[in-house]
């Protein structure tokens, strides 16, 4: 069954958790879309994890429509949210508009996210009403790291906490379809999923969320820049990759590889002809 903002809020409703991860390239949507999984969101943090960014700031439409287009090749049932890049929506409702259409359109995605909550409510309410389905997300948002002081968590005090959960108010009145937590405190977290009628997405804001989602870099162990506190280990990838590389490295410098089970063969005959 094909995943579309419609089952995600039946999920909600039926108290089923959803599940999203990260995908930059169509090998890896495949992989992870054939798992089984709700959701694939194609972010900008692709800037960091694929193209050695340190923040997400760099990113461009381009980069991301790109990459949208490519997940999108590879993915069958889930649903492919495309992130819009930093200063491809604050600028104006017009931008915002049209570039969520080029994500849609170009990227063929089949809904997009953009960062912040009552400071985008004209912009994400006018992408809805251009039937675009919309995702947020507040708490921790990169695009803010230069305003937030770096990758901080976020509303641990009581003002920053009662001003996340009016953000999530105003993105529900808004129109979007879920909400991206991240960075949060796991109590206020309940109480937004609580308190508003869309689904919640949790990236370290704890188990009381209506979903999950982590950059499968990280949970694979390919990133080792850094680890955020959030993120569980699912298994040792980047190591058993780095040995199949250093075990290629070896037999083809000792001529193991590639022996005649990997080569193509000739007649004998045609040899000697050649000579």
């Amino acid at each position: 069954m094909k995943n579309n903002v419609s089952t995600f809020l039946q999920a909600k409703q039926r108290n089923e958790k959803l599940t999203m991860l990260t995908a930059y390239d169509y090998s890896m949507a495949k992989l992870i879309d054939g798992a089984g999984i709700n959701g694939i969101l194609v972010g900008d943090s692709l800037g960091m994890v694929c193209l050695g960014y340190k923040d997400t700031l760099s990113v461009t439409m381009e980069d991301m429509i790109h990459h949208i287009k490519a997940v999108s090749r590879g993915t069958e049932t889930a649903l492919v949210v495309g992130d819009m890049p930093f200063m491809s929506y604050q600028t104006s409702v017009y931008d915002a508009v049209k570039n969520a259409g080029r994500i849609i359109q170009e990227g063929t995605a089949g809904a997009v996210k953009l960062e912040g909550g009552g400071s985008v409510y004209e912009q994400v309410k006018a992408i809805v009403k251009a039937q675009i389905p919309v995702m947020g997300h507040i708490g921790l948002t990169p695009q803010s790291v230069n305003m937030f002081g770096g990758f901080k968590v976020q509303g641990k005090d009581e003002l920053q906490a009662k001003n996340i959960i009016e953000d999530a108010k105003k993105l529900e009145d808004a129109g979007v379809f879920s909400i991206v937590l991240e960075g949060i405190p796991y109590k206020l977290a309940q109480i937004i999923t609580e308190t508003v009628s869309v689904p919640t997405i949790g990236i370290g804001a704890g188990k009381y969320c209506d979903g999950q989602i982590l950059v499968y870099q990280d949970m694979l162990g390919l990133f080792s820049d850094f680890t955020p506190k959030f993120v569980k280990s699912y298994g040792n990838a980047g190591e058993v990759i780095r040995n199949a590389f250093k075990a290629y490295i070896s037999e083809v410098k000792t001529g193991v590889f590639p022996s005649e089970e990997y080569s193509f063969n000739i007649a004998d005959d045609i040899i000697k002809k050649l000579y």
